[in-house]
């Protein structure tokens, strides 16, 4: 598959709670992020997602900082074990946050 990412991308242990912003649905969803970097984030989720859809996001980081941004899905693979690994771009990131994502890009790149 071809590389289209503009950021590197980085593995991070930790959980995002999204709310789907264009519906009256209330349910948060925990999900596994995969990567992130300052411009979007993988993650895998049981539920079903759609594409175009942009999710309020609580992504706590690795300072264990909580950066709040907003997520539109912009890929869905469907998982043979169940569930589902979806990509996503920030939308309405503040440049604050994206800074500290792209901080850790670089140490992370000099430590390997």
């Amino acid at each position: 598959m071809e590389e289209r990412r503009r950021s590197q991308r980085m593995e991070l242990t930790a959980k995002l709670v999204a709310k789907r912003l264009d519906s009256d649905e209330a349910r948060e969803l925990e999900i596994d992020i995969t990567d992130v970097s300052k411009t979007g984030v993988g993650f895998l989720c049981g539920e079903a997602l759609e594409i175009g859809a942009v999710y309020e996001a609580l992504l706590t980081i690795w300072t264990k900082e909580v950066i709040h941004a907003f997520i539109e899905i912009v890929r869905i693979v469907k998982k043979e074990e169940g569930g589902f690994q979806y990509g996503g771009i920030f939308v309405g990131m503040p440049d604050i946050d994206a800074k500290r994502i792209e901080v850790y890009e670089t140490v992370s790149r000099f430590q390997n």
